[in-house]
């Protein structure tokens, strides 16, 4: 295939994908397909490569019961789509630099040398400290690595769309309850996990309107 094919099957992608309102239930995706889904948000950039994501694939039933007051945005589609995750970012009690999950990011996931080590926490230091100022309250470093989930959450909703699967990526819902939801559910892990996204896949009943967007040379400046 040339890259002018590719490309092509790219944008198709892109004008195939919408936010799906409700799903076909007799439909359900594959589950080499949805495997693959779940790998394009395993391999997703994040900041330093530390990963602050969990994504809980959601089949309980009384669980889905439990949430649907707390997420309206989620309503007919908790009840139709193939799947449901709920996309979780790690807290400030495993973000900040200092942290036993920072540490075994790095020695353990990423193989650093203790000299690299050593040098990547003063980096990551001053980064929290001052770059960013993260470490001034919960909220901030959540806000920081909810962000990243954002980018894990698009390369899902891309690859489901070039294999011809529809998703719907939700906002719609009381984080405050969902957490409380979850803590109950004992998934939290002592708050060291909340919710940041949520999204639904599977098949769409019925064809979206024509994608609409403004043009390009509208949101686009060459700063030259």
């Amino acid at each position: 295939m040339n890259k002018e094919t590719k490309k092509q099957e790219i944008l198709d992608a892109f004008h195939f994908r919408h936010a799906t309102k409700e799903f076909d239930p007799n439909k359900k995706i594959p589950e080499e397909d949805f495997n693959f889904i779940l790998k394009t948000g395993q391999l997703s950039p994040s900041s330093f490569g530390f990963e602050p994501w969990q994504f809980f694939v959601i089949e309980n039933q009384q669980l889905k019961e439990k949430l649907a007051p707390a997420a309206l945005g989620a309503h007919g589609k908790l009840e139709t789509a193939s799947h449901f995750i709920i996309i979780l970012s790690r807290t400030k009690k495993d973000m900040t630099y200092d942290s036993p999950y920072i540490e075994h990011m790095m020695r353990d996931i990423q193989k650093m040398p203790d000299e690299v080590y050593h040098g990547m926490y003063e980096i990551v230091k001053k980064f929290q400290e001052t770059d960013f100022n993260l470490l001034e309250s919960d909220r901030a470093m959540f806000d920081w690595a909810s962000k990243q989930t954002y980018i894990a959450l698009a390369n899902m909703l891309t690859a489901a769309a070039q294999i011809g699967i529809d998703s719907c990526p939700i906002e719609g819902f009381n984080r405050n309850k969902i957490n409380q939801i979850l803590q109950a559910e004992g998934l939290l892990e002592e708050r060291r996990l909340e919710v940041s996204v949520m999204a639904a896949f599977g098949y769409r009943v019925k064809d979206p309107r024509p994608k609409t967007r403004q043009n390009i040379n509208e949101i686009v400046k060459w700063v030259k």
